[in-house]
């Protein structure tokens, strides 16, 4: 959006707040009564409404206004999603709007890239009690951008329905709507971004939340083209971003077996078996046989004592820890929901019990309070990482390298993939194979990159799409290697390759 456009609607709010002043100062002394502007003063009310004045054990000056709150999807059965909404550290009427999904399917975007990962607020231990508190993240990708994060689809976190029959309803087609639909929501609550520049950024399963959404709204938008009662339903989508993202079932599943095998965590016989058991089609993902899940099975249990999405940082043993492994209920013991498996795809992070902190820190009343958030108390469970309330998935397309070469045909959109190299939940193993079958012509070769005077990984430039790896970072890219991270997105945003020698100061 262009300055200028910008400082019309912040006249136009400053304006709103002097009347609202005269018109009280007036109505005390028995003056003329002044109109109300309603279509302003709602806008302005509703924003003050879900302003997040402070966090407990936030610092008392940040440097940015964060906003909080629900947006209704679903008026008739009460589906609303929740929203955690950062404005950049500074330029914020010239800087994009960036909008970041988590995966799972189930899991939620506030507990983990608001809180864990790429967010200006990291949840720690610290003092004497050693109670979670809030620090500031120096890596934090709001400043480089206006950051939105969605907790969806309704179940998830603080999100909600009112219908509990939705909760057996959602796949991939249901979220992307929801999603669509918030976005046209939030965009009336918040005017003001309505013409910034607009990108989707996210990962694990957000290989598919992103594209789809991506799509939905390219299609959305073609149809409000010329039509000028609905163009506030248009959305200024840029581009896509996507990390250790789960694209394609079969190059998911093989990756993640000759990934272990060649990283020595699994042993020949183990490796053999999938090998032998297993069949990795092109189109149909891995054939479900009794074998082949025996295979699969020993498979994970032979992973149980380390941590699949970052394979050389440490577990959590904390007792108390939902990451432990302890049966059935593990990280890693199952593939893929999208494929048949039926337990939600969990992450871990550089601090292995950082999702505990994050669990006892937004199940607090008052920083639930604070975020506008679980406001009727109604929600009948406490907050999670990953839902337990999704009962099933209904929908999971095998693959969707189809929708992604859709993005890319459609030359209106930059679409980068990023891959952090130590994972072995999505490999970079799994990605690679996939990107091989779009058989994209490569435009500029594979080469490294550098973060200071070291290698931060390496890139490759397709025609329509790039291809980045983060060297010695698991499936939480921006947890593990926040600086890497933050510098990728920083490229990203502005369309520039990364730097292809060292950077000397």
């Amino acid at each position: 959006m262009a300055a200028s456009s910008w400082t019309s609607g912040v006249l136009m709010v400053v304006l709103l707040v002097l009347l609202q002043v005269a018109s009280s100062s007036l109505a005390a002394r028995g003056g003329v009564h002044i109109k109300k502007m309603n279509g302003y003063e709602k806008v302005f009310d509703r924003q003050q409404a879900d302003i997040v004045e402070s966090l407990p054990g936030q610092a008392s000056e940040v440097g940015f206004r964060q906003f909080a709150g629900t947006v209704t999807v679903n008026e008739t059965h009460g589906r609303a999603l929740f929203y955690w909404f950062f404005e950049a550290t500074h330029d914020v009427q010239n800087k994009p709007l960036v909008l970041w999904l988590n995966g799972g399917p189930g899991c939620s975007s506030v507990g983990y890239g608001a809180l864990e990962e790429l967010g200006p607020f990291l949840v720690v231990r610290k003092g004497s009690n050693d109670t979670p508190q809030i620090a500031l993240n120096p890596n934090s990708w709001n400043k480089d951008a206006n950051l939105l994060f969605l907790e969806s689809p309704a179940g998830v976190g603080f999100s909600y329905t009112n219908t509990s029959k939705d909760l057996d309803e959602f796949g991939d087609d249901l979220a992307a709507t929801d999603a669509h639909l918030f976005l046209v929501n939030w965009f009336k609550r918040f005017p003001q971004f309505k013409g910034h520049d607009f990108y989707i950024t996210g990962e694990s399963y957000a290989g598919h939340y992103v594209p789809q959404l991506a799509a939905k709204i390219l299609e959305e938008n073609s149809k409000v083209v010329g039509r000028k009662n609905d163009d506030r339903r248009r959305i200024n989508l840029k581009g896509i971003m996507i990390g250790n993202a789960a694209i394609d079932s079969s190059s998911d599943d093989r990756g993640l077996a000759e990934y272990a095998w060649h990283h020595a965590v699994v042993s020949d016989e183990v490796y053999g078996a999938i090998k032998k058991e297993c069949r990795f089609s092109d189109d149909d993902g891995v054939e479900e046989s009794s074998a082949c899940n025996r295979a699969w099975t020993n498979f994970f249990r032979a992973l149980r004592d380390i941590d699949l999405y970052s394979l050389y940082t440490p577990t959590c043993t904390d007792d108390n820890s939902s990451t432990r492994h302890d049966g059935g209920k593990t990280r890693g013991s199952s593939r893929l929901l999208l494929q048949g498996r039926r337990q939600p795809y969990y992450y871990n992070s550089y601090d292995p019990c950082a999702d505990n902190y994050v669990i006892e820190y937004l199940n607090r009343g008052d920083v639930q309070a604070a975020l506008h958030a679980n406001v009727s108390g109604n929600i009948p469970y406490a907050w999670a990482p990953c839902s337990d309330a999704l009962t099933k998935w209904n929908d999971a397309p095998p693959s969707m390298l189809p929708v992604i070469r859709k993005l890319i045909d459609s030359k209106k959109l930059r679409v980068w993939v990023f891959s952090g190299d130590t994972d072995d939940r999505v490999p970079v193993t799994s990605t690679r194979y996939a990107l091989q079958k779009m058989a994209l012509p490569t435009v500029k070769p594979w080469r490294e990159w550098f973060t200071s005077d070291q290698v931060g990984g390496y890139t490759v430039v397709y025609d329509g799409l790039t291809f980045v790896t983060i060297r010695g970072a698991g499936h939480m890219v921006p947890m593990i290697t926040p600086v890497q991270a933050s510098q990728l997105f920083a490229h990203f945003l502005h369309g520039q390759e990364l730097p292809d020698k060292p950077i000397t100061t």
